[in-house]
């Protein structure tokens, strides 16, 4: 527990810009090789067919489902052990590092046979059109067998990341996404496996992945997961679900949304459905420089927010989300001038997919910046332990907003309505959350100025 205890006095003394810093830069690394990764499946796969691209955009709804799963029990569990370590109460941090991993595991297996039982009907309900259902069939069968790797790996990944030590993390995760980017070509064309190849490429990368911070997590100053230390028990179970149910509600309601938005786009064509899944791994490809940012953040929020340093908790916030906005504004900027080249280099064959993908990712850069605040105020709130005001935010986005306007749009506006949906529930999404932060934030600030 040395290393641990080393981490303390960094996390609570040290200049909050370097600590943050510090922490970002494997974690933003993480997250845009991750985030490569997501992509490298649709770029490939964009080299054979509309349909293929069309099937990996479906799927992607099922993969959010299983991810939402690992940031369930990654997140619930990782906040209780920065907590504790702020608090120094070492042991009830181990128990919950393995009571979180096995619980993750155990229900990743639930998923993945449950998935292959109701495989067609399942890929049918995702928005599969006639041409597009034996593609997302083959996908979708390979993809489920990674699913206890994939939550158990994203629990590990989290729970390193909230002890301070976002180094390993990355590694385990930057390691089976380069293992993702070799076999996607080579199982694809040279071994002529199509999309089936790109499936059997990111199951094996998550295998890979999950082996590595395995080991990764014996190093010193690393929580080691042993079965003795499994304890399910109610009081574990409660800080599980009150940490991790914003993550699952943000992770659920995109793979919601993301299914609802297939059966919109559906409606005017295969490529309709493939223009808006190649948006939807772009906004992630931007968006993961400030998801990295702010998990570089929320270790530090813990630990001191454990410690009772809530003026530090305050400052993070604030630098974070500074950084953040002018990075999503130049982002945006550039975006708008080349989106049309940025949309070709996935699809470049087929106009009707450049079309609408150009068109939504204009709407969608519009709101890109408030990202910002919404997804810094998001992550402060569920590390802090402010489960119903964090689960409503994280709602928001992809669900409260998104569900009824997903519905609504469309009828007014037709396909435009499609493409501006996610721009608009972004704007919606923006205002409710400041409230919802504003009075966290005053709350601390009251109690810093009473310590002092």
């Amino acid at each position: 527990m040395l290393k641990t205890k080393d981490n303390y006095t960094f996390l609570t003394t040290a200049p909050v810009p370097k600590v943050i810093a510090s922490l970002s830069v494997p974690t933003i690394i993480s997250m845009l090789v991750t985030s490569f990764y997501n992509m490298a499946d649709t770029y490939f796969v964009g080299k054979i067919d509309t349909q293929s691209t069309a099937a990996v955009g479906i799927v992607f709804s099922v993969m959010s489902i299983i991810q939402a799963v690992g940031f369930f029990f990654g997140h619930g569990s990782g906040n209780y052990i920065s907590r504790r370590l702020g608090a120094k109460e070492y042991d009830k941090a181990e128990k919950m590092a393995s009571t979180g991993f096995f619980l993750a595991l155990f229900t990743g297996c639930i998923l993945a046979a449950t998935g292959l039982i109701f495989l067609t009907p399942l890929s049918k309900a995702l928005g599969s059109t006639p041409t597009i259902l034996p593609y997302t069939e083959k996908y979708l069968g390979i993809i489920l067998l990674g699913a206890p790797f994939m939550t158990a790996s994203l629990v590990l990944n989290n729970q390193m990341r909230f002890q301070g030590n976002a180094s390993y993390a990355m590694i385990g995760i930057v390691t089976g996404a380069a293992i993702n980017l070799i076999l996607d070509p080579v199982l694809i064309f040279v071994f002529d496996m199509g999309i089936s190849g790109a499936a059997a490429a990111t199951v094996t990368s998550q295998i890979c992945s999950f082996i590595l911070l395995i080991y990764m997590g014996r190093h010193e100053g690393n929580i080691r997961i042993r079965y003795r230390n499994f304890t399910p028990s109610l009081a574990f179970i409660r800080e599980i679900i009150g940490g991790g149910t914003p993550s699952l509600a943000r992770q659920g309601l995109a793979s919601i949304s993301t299914i609802l938005l297939n059966v919109a786009a559906g409606k005017y064509g295969d490529a309709a459905i493939a223009g808006m899944s190649i948006v939807s791994r772009i906004g992630m490809f931007i968006n993961s420089f400030l998801i990295g940012f702010g998990q570089g953040y929320q270790p530090m929020c813990g630990f001191c927010y454990g410690a009772g340093l809530y003026d530090r908790v305050r400052r993070g916030f604030w630098f974070c989300v500074k950084s953040g906005f002018i990075f999503l504004f130049l982002c945006s900027v550039g975006g708008m001038f080349y989106a049309e080249e940025i949309v070709s280099l996935f699809r470049k064959g087929d106009p009707l997919v450049l079309a609408t993908g150009t068109a939504a990712l204009r709407w969608q850069l519009v709101t890109y910046p408030l990202g910002a605040w919404i997804i810094l105020s998001n992550m402060m709130l569920q590390t802090i332990r402010k489960p119903v005001r964090a689960t409503i935010l994280s709602s928001a986005r992809q669900g409260l907003f998104f569900i009824p306007l997903i519905f609504i749009l469309p009828a007014l506006f037709g396909l435009k309505g499609v493409e501006m949906c996610q721009a608009v529930s972004d704007m919606l999404t923006f205002l409710l959350s400041i409230p919802l932060t504003c009075g966290v934030l005053a709350e601390m600030k009251s109690k810093s100025t009473g310590i002092s």
